[in-house]
């Protein structure tokens, strides 16, 4: 029979079988027999709920729960089972007993979300939060006699939204966007000293070079005391080091340095951790974060891993300021070279006016002197000179109006102007350029409703910018030129039928020097600032620029001004005759744009084939987008007996050339829809174009565009502004030499032979002096021919390794010099004198079923390698020891790899194997140049030796060895020339020897 108690406190809860046991007849309850019928019934309810409930009956507030709060009570459990609830929550009694009282008085039940409570259930005193909720419990005759209690937990969500909440406002406070990192770890500091309860106090510290620096800390009182300023050496306070160096520490005894009051409590805090703030360097955080732990929360796994994310947040909002200072820094710096850019453009602009006027102003006074008229010829000359001189001027002016505008100093001096009539003058000035472009120019200026003013000469530049833009890029239909008055705004309207602009281009249509690369247009020229000036000086008069473009269709730029802006300015006019200069310079200039390609004249078309010994009857292409430089170069080359064809591009030039090859070409770079690099690389893939001369000009100067057109096949480069005698003399070496090497064409070079319409020209001539016509064979030449023919034998081979050893001994020495006159150009320098070694060979055997040996080749020109091949796609079967001795200049660099790459070449190297081949004996050769102290010779020797499947290149000079100076030192000699080949170095009192050897196949890695 079961008994009163076990029936009571029976159903399988651990609580409820010590409830079974416990002796209730020494509680204020008595025996369970003696218990009412309604403490049975609210026991039973309280035992069989899985919610934490708890049931105090009596004046003694005894305390009967269920398992579940058995867990919220922690260690005070099982002790509080039938003992006074005062006693066992005594911490937390403040807090409970009004709610109870209330409960019990009223008996009205009440619910308390998230109360805070005082707990001491695991050892120290915690905080602890609970949703409650108390009800009034009556005894069998309705009287209220206890209070039941519902509870839940609720600390982790209130504790864990906290520290939400700290993290949000380190992020917030420490974005690095608009302080330094000194400011944002004082922002970080105080906004972790908001979050007391979670983190007492705070201490931030950056690494700079070998230690540790505070930056902030919470509050100025006892943290500040007693935490260091620096720490450095293994110090082991706090843990800082040991953080510094990657490891989280745990810091206790804090209560015995300072006295913190700490928590939800104000109880002394007694524990800190020193965490590393992470950087991109797993192994060198940025610095350390010492976090106090408060007293009232455990340093459990969630708080550690709280306390990790703090310090993430911290490093995250420190690397960003970092950054936010680098940018501000670079930004500053940035500035300040904008302004010394713009105040160098300035002064330079100004010192350029000077002597513009002094130039203009004679020159201007000579063309309109009418007592002392100058001779057509001089007036032509003297015309050229004052065009191009007032174009200077015109560039000038913008470059200094946009300084002002870059600086802020511009200013508009806005005057009453009849704005129709000045903008339709403008665009007037345009029509004959215009008209003479097969365009149409339509003009719509209708008197405008009210008064304008602004500045005439701003005005000026925006009209004319917009329609010399227009013009350089419309080829068919018209250009429109519109003035409109709105409601709001007065517009402005250029529109085109041109090329267009494609969308991709558009935000940065208006930047400057920004040019669209690829674009269609009459004319390379240009400073890339005619746009962006038109923005910013519409921006000065109170307006704004817009355009609307389709590919193909053509463009409509738009000034638009509110007529707000347009009021005010001075009472006084101006006439728009006083104005009108910028756009005349800047018509002038697009005139030059537009002449016609000069046609040969129908009696000097079709040439012999051969170019005259004496120069006469040379036919030479000139390409130049630049209508002055075409005339000039005109009068240049006549003046020397040759014909002259000019074009303005380079797919004129190459229309030009397939209709009548010339016996030359002279090219610009910089050139509309085919530029001169593009012709040139053109003309050497064409089989019938390939030996074609080519002379390149232009104003790239520098060592790296030289070898980019040397590369591409130029036979020369010459650099802006030139002197005529230079110019000249480069031509007539140019010609020598395919003059030369149409006499003694290779038939086994690899190039078919050209056409009798073509001049073939080798891709190393040999400049002569201009002075003393064609230059004679020297007596190596002369050696060279009277070599006897090698058969493909190895006995013919020796034979004629003899009969070329037989040439004279002072051959080499009496070569006469192919260099050029005092008046000669800057770069490429050619040899001073080319030897001839003996061709000496260890020759295959002739294959069976092929011929032994092609036919008879003839003479090679001076200076030449001499070769043996076998034909038919074999091996090599023999070996070039050819010698050269070059001016110790670096402009001689240049006829050096003309010549290695010949005889190269001629043996069919892999171009990869050449080029190689090519750099490590640049680097060899200027190396030379750079090192040699004072020569015994003023010479470089190079010499190539190819035998084996092996190719060695020999540099070497006259003069002491001697280092670089810190300016020349480019660093990358010796690292260029080992991984291009095998290096080795001979240095003596007498000179130093440069080696290099490289495999014939390309398996250098």
């Amino acid at each position: 029979m079961t008994s009163p108690t076990e029936e009571l406190f029976g159903g399988g809860s651990a609580t409820g079988r010590l409830m079974a046991r416990l002796d209730w007849a020494a509680t204020p309850l008595g025996p369970v027999q003696s218990w009412p019928q309604s403490l049975r019934a609210a026991v039973r309810i309280v035992l069989s709920s899985r919610y934490p409930m708890l049931l105090l009956w009596g004046e003694q507030f005894t305390q009967l729960y269920n398992d579940a709060y058995s867990a919220l009570i922690g260690d005070k459990h099982p002790g509080a089972l039938g003992d006074d609830v005062r006693t066992t929550l005594a911490e937390g009694w403040d807090v409970l007993a009004p709610l109870i009282r209330d409960a019990m008085a009223t008996g009205v039940a009440s619910w308390v979300p998230a109360l805070q409570l005082l707990l001491d259930r695991s050892g120290y005193r915690e905080e602890a939060y609970f949703s409650v909720s108390h009800a009034p419990a009556r005894d069998d005759d309705g009287r209220t006699v206890g209070v039941f209690t519902v509870c839940s937990e609720v600390t982790e969500q209130v504790v864990g939204e906290r520290r939400l909440g700290l993290l949000r406002d380190l992020s917030v406070r420490g974005d690095g966007r608009t302080v330094d990192v000194a400011n944002t770890c004082a922002r970080l500091v105080e906004a972790i000293g908001g979050h007391r309860l979670d983190v007492p106090f705070a201490a931030i510290y950056l690494r700079e070079g070998a230690a540790l620096h505070r930056m902030a800390c919470t509050g100025d009182g006892p943290v500040a005391a007693v935490l260091p300023d620096v720490v450095a050496d293994d110090d082991p306070a706090w843990g800082l080091w040991a953080a510094g160096g990657g490891a989280t520490t745990e810091v206790h005894g804090v209560a015995q340095l300072m006295t913190l009051p700490a928590g939800a409590f104000d109880d002394p805090a007694a524990t800190a951790v020193a965490l590393p703030l992470p950087s991109a360097e797993a192994d060198q955080p940025l610095g350390v974060l010492v976090a106090g732990v408060s007293p009232s929360r455990a340093l459990d796994e969630a708080y550690r891993s709280f306390f990790h994310l703090l310090a993430q947040q911290v490093a995250v909002a420190v690397r960003n300021a970092r950054a936010y200072e680098e940018e501000r820094r670079r930004a500053e710096a940035l500035a300040e070279l904008d302004r010394v850019k713009t105040s160098f453009f300035t002064n330079v602009s100004h010192e350029f006016r000077t002597p513009l006027t002094l130039m203009l102003g004679p020159l201007t006074d000579a063309l309109a002197d009418e007592r002392h008229p100058l001779p057509p010829e001089q007036r032509e000359r003297v015309d050229t000179a004052r065009r191009n001189a007032t174009r200077l001027l015109t560039l000038v002016n913008s470059l200094l109006t946009f300084s002002s505008l870059e600086a802020g100093r511009a200013r508009s001096r806005a005057r009453q102007v009849d704005l129709p009539e000045l903008t339709a003058e403008l665009a007037g000035v345009f029509r004959s350029a215009v008209e003479r472009a097969g365009l149409r120019l339509d003009v719509d200026c209708p008197p405008l409703p009210r008064p304008v003013a602004l500045d005439p000469a701003n005005w000026e530049r925006i009209v004319t910018n917009l329609l010399s833009n227009a013009l350089k890029h419309t080829f068919v239909g018209r250009i429109s030129v519109g003035l409109h008055a709105h409601p709001t705004e007065l517009r402005l309207t250029v529109a085109d039928t041109g090329i267009g602009i494609a969308e991709e281009e558009m935000p940065r249509l208006f930047e400057r020097f920004h040019r669209v690369d690829g674009a269609r247009s009459r004319s390379h020229e240009g400073t890339g600032i005619g746009l962006a000036l038109v923005g910013e000086l519409a921006r000065l008069e109170g307006g704004d620029v817009r355009v609307e473009s389709q590919l193909g269709r053509g463009s409509t730029f738009t000034v638009a001004l509110p007529w707000s802006a347009l009021h005010g300015g001075t009472a006084d006019t101006v006439a728009v005759s006083d104005l009108g200069d910028t756009a005349r310079a800047v018509t002038q200039e697009a005139s030059g744009w537009l002449v016609d390609p000069v046609r040969p004249e129908p009696g000097e078309e079709g040439s012999s084939g051969t170019l005259p010994d004496d120069g006469r009857g040379v036919r030479i292409l000139v390409a130049d987008d630049n209508a002055d430089m075409r005339a000039y170069l005109a009068r240049l080359l006549t003046a020397q007996g040759w014909r002259v064809d000019m074009v303005g591009n380079g797919r004129q030039a190459l229309d030009a050339i397939r209709r009548d090859p010339p016996d030359l070409v002279l090219t610009d770079v910089m050139m509309p829809e085919v530029d001169g690099f593009a012709l040139v690389r053109t003309l050497r893939e064409q089989p019938d174009t390939r030996a074609l001369p080519v002379v390149v000009l232009s104003a790239r100067a520098g060592a790296d565009a030289a070898v980019e057109g040397l590369d591409l096949g130029a036979d020369d480069y010459v650099v802006k502004p030139f002197t005529a005698a230079d110019l000249v003399a480069r031509i007539r070496a140019t010609l020598e030499g395919a003059r030369r090497r149409l006499r003694t064409p290779d038939a086994e070079d690899g190039r078919p032979e050209p056409p009798p319409s073509t001049r073939p020209a080798a891709a190393a001539p040999s400049p002569a002096p201009p002075a003393t016509g064609p230059v004679e064979a020297s007596s190596a030449e002369a050696a060279t021919e009277s070599t006897p023919s090698l058969a493909g034998t190895a006995g013919a081979a020796l034979a004629g390794a003899a009969s070329a050893s037989a040439a004279p001994a002072g051959a080499a020495d009496s070569t006469p010099s192919l260099a050029g006159t005092a008046g000669a150009a800057p770069n490429p320098a050619p040899a001073v004198a080319r030897t001839m070694d003996a061709v000496s060979s260890e020759v295959a055997a002739a294959v069976p079923g092929h011929p032994e040996a092609g036919p008879r080749r003839p003479a090679a020109p001076a200076g030449a390698p001499a070769t043996l091949r076998v034909p038919n796609g074999h091996a090599p079967a023999s070996v070039v020891d050819a010698g050269w001795s070059y001016p110790s200049e670096a402009r001689a660099a240049s006829a050096m790899r003309r010549d290695v790459r010949s005889s190269l070449e001629a043996l069919h190297v892999d171009p990869d194997v050449v080029q190689d081949l090519l750099v490590a004996a640049s680097e060899a050769f200027n190396n030379a140049v750079e090192h040699a102290q004072q020569p015994s010779r003023p010479e470089v020797r190079v010499r190539l030796q190819v035998g084996a499947g092996t190719a060695r290149l020999t540099v070497r000079d006259f003069g002491t060895w001697r280092d670089r100076r810190s300016a020349m030192d480019r660093g990358r000699g010796a690292t260029l020339m080992n991984a291009f080949g095998d290096v080795r170095l001979m240095s003596t009192a007498s000179g130093t020897t440069v080696t290099i050897e490289r495999r014939l196949t390309d398996d250098q890695g």
